[in-house]
């Protein structure tokens, strides 16, 4: 970084800028401390500068010039980067908000504190980016049940007055200058509203009768100033407002209207020159942060981390999650940025909220020796590359949000039409097909009845039917459709997608008719669609510590509940995506097994940690006491299929004997085998999102006659003495999921002790062929295609690999192939028995 240049920022200063020109003759205590390169020091200096003032007003306005000149000169200097300044500027912006709502309050309510009544900050102030010379958009709201007021007075007619009385105090100019200049246009319904809303009104609005735009404008908001607890509330009683769950296309059609709306509104030169405005132009300021809130806005409500309100950190967390290009992310961020300090060199001059570049060559050449350039060529020529750079990026979002947003639907064909339309695309009985195929538009499908929703149905009828015969089973794809349909009170959005994303039509159909598993979670939640159409969707998810971050990550008021929902709901996702990948083949069916036990596991990990902290608020700890989760089945040998159950042994450390140390204590066992109890739940017992997993906890010692939980010392003890042959086979598969690590070594001992203990072979040959048999009578294979129970199918290499284990001792992998290659390499089997073939299962 080079040297911040205080003196030459002080003379271009005094030269090309009157309004800091009268700041320097104005303020010689501040100049002292520029000249000598104090920034940190003249800031303070700044913001001590209305001490001693008569009122409120005028200390706010003398702090006001000075830290307009201090932050200036550091600007010019090099000193003070860009968000620095942006964010000092908005420091003050909340500071004197809230000194005005306190004074407003006091005026009639003396030492009363500001409770009750608030100030969001919205635009450019929300995210801390306020310009040189920015107005401020705040929201006031207020709650009538706490502001402070006269006995006489009315909770809406003092809101009124403290809002007037503020405005008069952050508007008036006078030989001090002025505060801020306040527009209080964005409030609900600014044409017919008061200026202060009550927050039950607000919501009210948020809920029912808001705009995209009021979307779009909340992705900054922040409670800044007065009963900010109250304001921070508020904000997240609308966060579903703001951030949708699933894609909202008609959201996306609005804002493709919005985007047309930026450039059509612009009347000024199309190309950096004189008169071009950077904030609006092509190119310019506004382009750079609609183009990041439009990606907030598509993808935020799937996507928290997404949630940031400066214009640089949304873009480079768009980036990092793979929804735009990173070199995009860079390029529109450094030009943001260029442009952002062109701006306060306009605004710098006369202390003007204004954005375009004068029209006499004279005063362009002015701006730009104040900015340090050589003349007004100079700083045309930059501009011209930065806004097309920008421009060439936002006219590609344009395009494709003009393409998402334009309907092209007429009226699909209905009656005769419809019914010759389906015998020529294969449909067996095209008559009866086409009559019921009617019926869905004239009520019999819920969300078929409005106006809307037989609208964009008719944009997608002809594409969906021709997907569907062209399905390997037409029919059944049909009816499951119908069903989907049936269950969902609202298919618009569902069908937005389709119309905006084709290629997710072909793969809807051979869902519908190849995976009933995939079809019944469509069918109860069909915004799953939704992040198929990201390429990322098709990547296999990664660690399980990377899934467990994904999964625990939230709100930060989130509770318990919440986070059963969050689970549920970001599980159901990944698992039917890798559902999507198997049926599609894009994956071997062995990664996609992998990836559902990775997913399983760390859902487990945030549901166990989760549960166990509820759990310690009312019973304490035990004393040397953990709980072990040990994973046996498909979750142990890391390969679950979509149909698999957890299989669960729940075990504790330390001694059975000790209580806890809660406000209501327990014993040991009692305690982990509640605590056990509520892990199940959490993972099983259905919420507002649905079911997530099927739990077997019966391979623990004495099956469902024993305790849920018991300590390691029982374990050990059980598995040594009373465990049958087939509770060791399924030993072989026990894989260690969840408890500190040393309870981890210990447990993981005791496991390997046990499978590599001596055994008469004859007896165990002899107990895993009964037990092959019972398992055959009460199990009989299906059919020649059943690779699980068929002869020489999954369940009988199973065995076969589990006795050889128990046998030598040897082999002990948790995953079949894993087994079978190490048994290979010690000469047990033949290498035929691991060569990959055509049909490895995923389990």
């Amino acid at each position: 970084m080079s040297t911040p240049d205080w003196t030459g920022a002080i003379a271009r200063a005094a030269a090309h800028a009157p309004y800091l020109a009268q700041g320097l003759e104005r303020l010689p205590g501040l100049v002292g401390l520029l000249e000598a390169g104090d920034g940190e020091d003249a800031l303070a200096w700044a913001k001590a500068a209305g001490a001693g003032a008569p009122d409120v007003g005028s200390a706010l306005r003398r702090e006001k010039r000075a830290l307009a000149l201090a932050l200036a000169i550091g600007d010019l200097a090099g000193a003070f980067p860009l968000l620095r300044v942006t964010g000092e500027l908005s420091a003050f912006a909340d500071r004197s908000l809230g000194s005005a709502i306190t004074a407003a309050i006091q005026a009639r309510v003396s030492d009363a504190e500001p409770a009750g009544f608030l100030a969001l900050a919205l635009g450019k102030h929300g995210a801390q980016e306020l310009n040189y010379s920015s107005d401020i958009d705040p929201i006031l709201l207020y709650d009538p049940a706490l502001l402070p007021r006269r006995e006489r007075d009315e909770p809406g007619e003092a809101a009124q007055r403290v809002a007037r009385t503020l405005m008069q105090i952050m508007s008036h100019v006078d030989h001090e200058g002025y505060v801020f200049r306040v527009d209080l246009r964005l409030r609900p319904a600014s044409e017919v509203s008061p200026l202060a809303i009550p927050i039950g009104g607000a919501l009210s609005h948020y809920e029912s009768s808001a705009l995209a735009w009021e979307r779009a404008a909340f992705i900054r908001a922040r409670a800044c100033s007065g009963d900010v607890a109250a304001g921070e509330a508020f904000l997240a009683a609308i966060r579903s407002f703001v951030w949708r769950k699933s894609l909202d296309f008609g959201a996306i059609a609005e804002i493709g209207r919005l985007t047309q709306q930026i450039r059509a509104n612009y009347s000024g030169p199309p190309f950096p020159g004189p008169g071009f405005d950077v904030k609006k132009g092509r190119g310019g300021i506004r382009e750079v942060e609609f183009y990041a809130q439009t990606h907030q806005l598509i993808h935020g409500g799937r996507h928290p981390e997404l949630r940031l309100r400066g214009t640089r950190a949304s873009l480079d967390a768009l980036a990092a999650a793979g929804l735009i290009d990173p070199d995009d992310a860079r390029v529109l961020g450094e030009s943001y940025d260029r442009l952002r300090q062109i701006e306060h060199r306009l605004q710098m001059v006369a202390d003007q909220q204004t954005h375009k570049l004068p029209d006499s060559p004279g005063a362009l050449d002015n701006v730009a020796w104040l900015d340090g350039l050589p003349d007004g060529a100079a700083l045309l020529a930059e501009l011209g590359e930065i806004s097309e750079r920008v421009g060439q990026r936002y006219d590609a979002l344009l395009a494709q949000h003009m393409a998402e947003g334009a309907s092209t639907s007429v009226a699909a064909p209905q009656g005769d039409a419809l019914a010759a339309e389906l015998e020529h695309l294969g449909f067996a009985d095209p008559e009866v097909l086409a009559a019921r195929i009617s019926g869905w538009r004239q009520g019999k499908v819920r969300a078929l009845r409005s106006e809307a929703a037989r609208a964009a149905w008719d944009a997608v009828q002809g594409p969906l039917l021709e997907a569907f015969a062209r399905a390997p089973e037409p029919e059944r794809a049909l009816l499951r459709w119908e069903q989907l349909l049936t269950n969902l009170p609202s298919a618009v959005n569902l069908f937005r997608l389709l119309e905006a994303r084709p290629a997710l039509i072909g793969l809807l159909a051979r869902i519908l008719s190849l995976a009933p598993p995939l079809a019944d979670a469509l069918a109860r939640r069909a915004d799953l669609l939704d992040p198929l159409i990201d390429a990322s969707a098709f990547d296999l998810p990664g660690t399980v510590e990377e899934l467990a971050a994904d999964l625990a990550r939230g709100e930060e008021d989130d509770d318990y509940e919440a986070l059963l929902d969050r689970v549920r709901r970001r599980v159901g996702e990944k698992r039917f995506a890798l559902g999507v990948q198997l049926l599609t083949g894009s994956r071997d069916p062995m990664e996609v097994a992998s990836a559902l036990s990775r997913v399983a596991e760390a859902a487990l990990t945030v549901l166990v940690d989760a549960t166990q902290a509820e759990f310690e608020r009312v019973h304490g700890k035990v004393p040397g006491g953990e709980l072990l989760v040990l994973g046996l089945g498909r979750l142990g040998g890391g390969a679950l299929t979509h149909a698999s159950d957890l299989d669960l042994v729940f075990l504790f450390t330390g001694d059975h004997a000790t209580e806890s140390d809660g406000a209501r204590p327990l014993g040991a066992t009692l305690y982990f085998n509640r605590l056990g109890q509520r892990v199940v739940a959490a993972l099983s017992v259905p919420t507002a999102e649905g079911a997530l997993y099927e739990v077997d906890t019966r391979l623990r010692p004495s099956g469902a006659q024993g305790p849920l939980a018991v300590n390691l010392d029982s374990f050990e003890r059980y598995q040594r003495e009373a465990a049958w042959t087939w509770e060791h086979m399924a030993l072989t598969r026990a894989r260690v999921l969840y408890g500190p690590a040393d309870g981890r070594r210990a447990l993981e001992t005791i496991v390997h002790a046990v499978l590599t203990a001596p055994r008469d072979p004859a007896r165990l040959r002899e107990d895993v062929l009964h037990m092959r048999g019972e398992m055959a009578r009460h199990k009989p294979c299906k059919g020649p295609l059943d690779i699980k129970l068929a002869r020489g199918g999954l369940v009988d290499l199973e065995f076969v690999v589990h006795y050889l284990q128990l046998r030598e001792g040897q082999g002990l992998e948790q995953s079949l192939r894993g087994a079978l290659a190490l048994l290979v390499s010690a000469g047990l089997v033949p290498p035929a028995w691991n060569r990959p073939t055509a049909c490895w299962p995923a389990s």
